[in-house]
């Protein structure tokens, strides 16, 4: 199968299908860092937990990068 006829066919697949595609080719690309994404999967579960519990407020992203502009505004 040529490339063309295999991006011709995956396009028509449903999006979750597409969307697993492109994560395991952009996988096999740039190569997982075990270490690494096992802290960042922790952090990002204490950030989920410090949320749902009402430890810290989520902020939007117009949100903070309003906040950004204004800081660089001065």
């Amino acid at each position: 199968m040529n490339t063309k006829k295999l991006i011709d066919e995956a396009v028509l697949l449903p999006v979750e299908d597409r969307a697993f595609i492109v994560d395991t080719l952009l996988r096999s690309l740039n190569q997982p860092e075990s270490e690494i994404d096992k802290n960042w999967i922790a952090v990002a579960k204490q950030r989920v937990s410090e949320i749902r519990a009402g430890e810290v407020e989520a902020v939007s992203g117009p949100m903070v990068f309003e906040k950004i502009w204004k800081r660089f505004e001065q």
